[in-house]
Order: structure tokens, then C-alpha cells, then sequence
């Protein structure tokens, strides 16, 4: 019978940093929360395939909007459930809420943006009116200048 187990092979901070696209600092703040636990070599951080899976785990949540006391309850139990029934059911009422908060959150950017188009409209409309709108751009350039200080700069 085979060994079906990973071999021992084990990743230096650089190879998960480049692989994940995330910083030292990342990994190392990872660690400071008990999010990873990797082994020692000296003065190097030594992370094994467990720290790589849960790094993976960690960024995934991160990205949608978990927070990190929520992945680390969820690797937790991941540690303490060897038939990973526990972890899973935690898991799925995180998404679950999560999702809900999401589609809140659409529901508002959603709702701003709709704001934001009728205030472009009724501003074009009234420039277009007073025929200001071919205009408008060098009023935009005047007041930006006039908000970053440049001609304040100029008169002195």
C-alpha cells in the first residue's frame, strides 16, 4: 500500500510571499495573531504544507470580507474536528452571513451610484441650458487648481 500522505516539504516566507502575492509583514502579522504557527530554522520562519493551506484559507477569507478573529475561529476548529463537520457548519453560517452583508452593501453602493447619475444628469442639464457645458471642463481645471493651492502659490 502506498503512502498517500504529502511528502515533507516545507516553503521558505519568500516562496509563500511570491506565490500569494502578499508581504513578509503579511505573514508575519499572520503569526502574531496565532493564524500561523511555523516551525524555526535559527532565525527563519520554516512553514510547512499545514501553514501553507492556511495561509491560502486566511487570504481566501480576508478577500471576502471575513474578519480575522472569524478565520481564526474557523481554523480552530478545523484543529480540533478530525471529521471537519464542526469547521464546515461554522463555515457555512460565516458565508452565509457574510453574503447577506455583501448584498446589503450592493444594495447601498447600488443606491449611490443611482444618486450620483441623477446629479450628473440635472448638472449637464442645467450647464447644457446655459450652454456652459463646453465650458464646464475649463471651470473644473480653474477650481482644481484654485482647491490644490496653485494659485494661491502664483500670487506670491
Amino acid at each position: 500500500m502506498s503512502d498517500l500522505r504529502r511528502p515533507i516539504r516545507t516553503f521558505t516566507i519568500r516562496q509563500l510571499c511570491q506565490e500569494f502575492k502578499c508581504t513578509p509583514r503579511a505573514l508575519r502579522f499572520y503569526e502574531d495573531k496565532g493564524l500561523l504557527n511555523p516551525a524555526r530554522d535559527g532565525m527563519n520562519r520554516v512553514y510547512s504544507y499545514k501553514d501553507r493551506a492556511r495561509l491560502q484559507l486566511i487570504l481566501r477569507g480576508k478577500r471576502v470580507g471575513l474578519a480575522l478573529a472569524e478565520i481564526g475561529e474557523i481554523l480552530d476548529l478545523y484543529e480540533a474536528d478530525e471529521t471537519g463537520a464542526q469547521q464546515a457548519a461554522k463555515s457555512l453560517r460565516k458565508f452565509r452571513e457574510r453574503i447577506a452583508a455583501l448584498e446589503s452593501q450592493k444594495l447601498d453602493i447600488d443606491g449611490a451610484i443611482a444618486q450620483l447619475q441623477q446629479g450628473i444628469a440635472a448638472m449637464e442639464k442645467r450647464l447644457s441650458e446655459t450652454d456652459l457645458l463646453p465650458r464646464a471642463a475649463d471651470y473644473d481645471q480653474v477650481l482644481r487648481r484654485r482647491l490644490d493651492g496653485v494659485e494661491h502659490s502664483e500670487t506670491k
